[in-house]
């Protein structure tokens, strides 16, 4: 998609399959069909993106915003999983190689958000980016109790000290148009990515919403939250930010990837 003078191409990087329960226990499956599938699944993509100039030929920033699970199946609880591994294929599928990306922002330090950051050895993948992340999610998964698997964790230690390191305490710049904002409480760095260019916004959520339908739904949260009631201030911040003029929206795991913004209190599709 376009933001004014920016190209926004989105990557899946593989399915979230979750369950009612995902959203609370007293979620139930038949409160939306549009969601949930026969089986009471809702397939979801694990979303990554990328920004960069929309102009051809354009020489400059190129900025990946999450990492995906990397190529792995991951259990979950109550039937849940997480399988990865086509990063790499989409970006190539835009011309792209690894070491074409100058900079990465992790939303947040889940593992379907930072799996293809390094190698099984703790080697980047992205070895001429820098690494941009709330130093929150620092503190929480690598330094404290926060899952991260150990190629992950030895990976961040060994850049420790390093410039390839962007830990954010604030907002701040990332590359010309793209901009790291804090929207803590699903973890407690959480950053979405705002790209705007020529009057145009488009906000990746990250998992700060999970999919416009939980925001229909009173008492809907996320499995995942590490302080529910932080995360659905920043939900609820968010979705009011989506209904501003020429503002569009999408989270890592929204269906098909597809933005949208917010008309009259309900979620709209505009694009991909």
């Amino acid at each position: 998609m376009r933001v004014g003078g920016l190209r926004v191409d989105a990557i899946s990087d593989g399915a979230f399959v979750a369950r009612p329960g995902y959203f609370g226990p007293h979620v139930q499956a038949s409160a939306r069909p549009d969601l949930f599938d026969r089986d009471g699944a809702a397939w979801l993509p694990i979303g990554c993106f990328v920004i960069r100039d929309a102009a051809a030929g354009a020489i400059g920033s190129v900025v990946l915003v999450d990492a995906g699970l990397g190529p792995a199946l991951d259990p979950m609880p109550d039937g849940m999983f997480l399988v990865g591994g086509q990063l790499l294929t989409g970006l190539r599928a835009l011309g792209l190689h690894p070491t074409d990306i100058t900079d990465v922002v992790v939303t947040h330090f889940h593992m379907d958000h930072v799996g293809w950051l390094f190698d099984q050895d703790g080697r980047p993948m992205f070895p001429n980016a820098r690494l941009w992340f709330g130093a929150a999610e620092w503190e929480h998964f690598v330094e404290g109790p926060g899952e991260m698997a150990p190629h992950i964790r030895s990976g961040f230690r060994a850049l420790d000290g390093t410039d390839r390191l962007r830990p954010l305490r604030a907002d701040a710049d990332v590359a010309s148009g793209v901009r790291a904002i804090l929207s803590p409480g699903h973890t407690p760095g959480h950053l979405a990515v705002v790209a705007e260019s020529d009057g145009e916004r488009l906000i990746l959520l990250g998992d700060a919403i999970t999919t416009p339908e939980q925001m229909a739904e009173v008492g809907w949260h996320s499995m995942g939250d590490v302080d529910a009631a932080l995360a659905e201030r920043s939900r609820q911040e968010l979705w009011r930010s989506l209904a501003a003029d020429r503002v569009q929206g999408v989270g890592a795991h929204f269906p098909e990837l597809r933005a949208g913004r917010v008309v009259d209190g309900r979620w709209a599709p505009t694009g991909r």
